[in-house]
């Protein structure tokens, strides 16, 4: 099943409606149908003429037929005959498919159905959009009016026929409601035909979609649509613990999935044997409180005694057959299940351990690693020194400290000379 936009997704990956992923998800759409025939395409001839089409998102289908010979494909919007005036919907199934959906629901291909009778153009699209708006706002207004009128029963969805000329109204009641009176005020409030379609919650959940316990979508609103009884047994047989917050679905009811694996248990079930309730012993009765169906074993309770006894289903029918040859038993020691105790290694958590000594020791380590770069850096610095010195030479060195101090004495002479010539100077003025 595609969505509006899949037929022209880019680099190969479906585009999607945008709203819940692409249809690689497998959830674009409620009940969705694969059409695992897609890739073998048939001449127009030879195409099945009738065609699957879906209404609101999937909220419901019904089959059309093609008097006209459309060149249709999955996806294309259509606009078909409806009681009265027209709808619009989406082709969801094409081809042969649709034969073996019309054998499943039992429609006759013989039926009269109605037509398709074109490709929905902007305008019917436009019209479809309008209808579509004014859902919500509707379903709060007959809500209120049904309240007024101190019915029993909830309006749980309300759909608009394409050309806003019809109205259905979808309501949940326990019981048998008389509203007669109510459609008469409907028409006069919202000026369209009215129709009204009692569901039950289950099918509400499903119109409705959302997410289970599971993480899935719910079953109702993609692909279930036979909605069998469940009753609390499901779960017992199962060994499922009667807890109603836990067993319940979306809808408040019993969730639909007890019943998916109970077959099997039940087949489970028939090799434990019935009459092995109660084994009386020598020792006091054992009563059977617990069946485990994927271990295969009974555990018993025996009187005066604290610890349960399990037994494999192999020692069950020992005992059975010890039994009904008259041999009585001292007790089910002797058949009880040998328990491998399995070491399991323990790792030390040091999660949280982390304290401020160790931080503090962390911090010395850092600081010493710090002087000890330092100390390195200081004895490069000194080795390169001393190369540099030895490059140059000991002698220059003196040699060089030589002529500075004859440079200086030389400059105090010379000074000293100055002084005196001024002193004489003075004295034989």
């Amino acid at each position: 099943m595609s969505c509006a936009g899949c037929s022209v997704g880019t680099s190969g990956v479906p585009a999607g409606c945008g709203s819940n992923g692409h249809c690689l998800t497998g959830g674009c759409n409620k009940l969705n149908t694969h059409n695992w025939l897609a890739h073998l395409p048939a001449p127009p001839e030879l195409r099945f003429q009738i065609y699957e089409v879906s209404f609101k998102n999937g909220l419901h289908k019904s089959f059309f037929a093609n008097p006209k010979g459309l060149d249709l494909m999955t996806g294309d919007l259509v606009v078909v005959d409806a009681d009265p005036g027209f709808d619009v919907g989406r082709i969801s199934l094409s081809g042969e498919l649709v034969r073996l959906q019309m054998k499943r629901r039992k429609v006759s291909e013989n039926s009269k159905l109605p037509a398709i009778q074109r490709l929905a153009g902007e305008g019917d699209k436009e019209r479809l959009t309008e209808s579509r708006a004014k859902e919500g706002a509707t379903m709060i207004k007959a809500r209120t009016i049904a309240r007024e009128l101190k019915l029993d029963m909830k309006v749980g969805e309300v759909e608009f026929q394409g050309d806003g000329r019809k109205a259905t109204f979808y309501y949940i009641a326990d019981g048998r409601v008389d509203f007669r009176e109510l459609i008469k005020i409907y028409a006069r409030e919202f000026k369209v035909k009215i129709e009204m379609r009692q569901i039950g919650a289950r099918q509400e959940a499903g119109k409705i979609g959302g997410i289970g316990s599971c993480g899935r979508e719910l079953c109702c609103s993609t692909w279930l649509t036979d909605f069998k009884s469940v009753s609390t047994g499901a779960a017992r047989y199962q060994n499922l613990s009667i807890n109603q917050a836990k067993l319940s679905g979306q809808c408040g009811r019993l969730k639909c999935c007890l019943n998916y694996e109970l077959d099997t248990y039940l087949d489970a079930l028939e090799a434990f044997p019935k009459d092995m309730n109660v084994i009386q012993t020598k020792n006091g009765k054992a009563r059977l409180s617990k069946t485990d169906i994927f271990r295969r074993t009974m555990v018993y309770d025996m009187e005066g005694s604290a610890s349960p006894v399990t037994i494999t289903l192999d020692k069950i029918a020992q005992i059975r057959t010890r039994l009904q040859n008259g041999e009585e038993l001292e007790g089910l020691d002797e058949f009880k299940e040998v328990e491998v105790v399995q070491v399991v290694e323990k790792f030390a958590d040091v999660t949280g351990e982390v304290t401020l000594k160790t931080l503090e020791k962390a911090g010395n380590k850092k600081r010493q690693k710090n002087r000890n770069k330092n100390r390195g850096n200081n004895e490069r610095q000194k080795t390169d020194n001393k190369e540099s010195k030895k490059q140059t030479g000991p002698r220059n060195e003196g040699g060089n400290k030589q002529e500075n101090r004859r440079s200086s004495r030389n400059r105090n002479r010379n000074r000293n000379k100055g002084n005196n010539r001024n002193t004489g100077g003075d004295q034989n003025s």
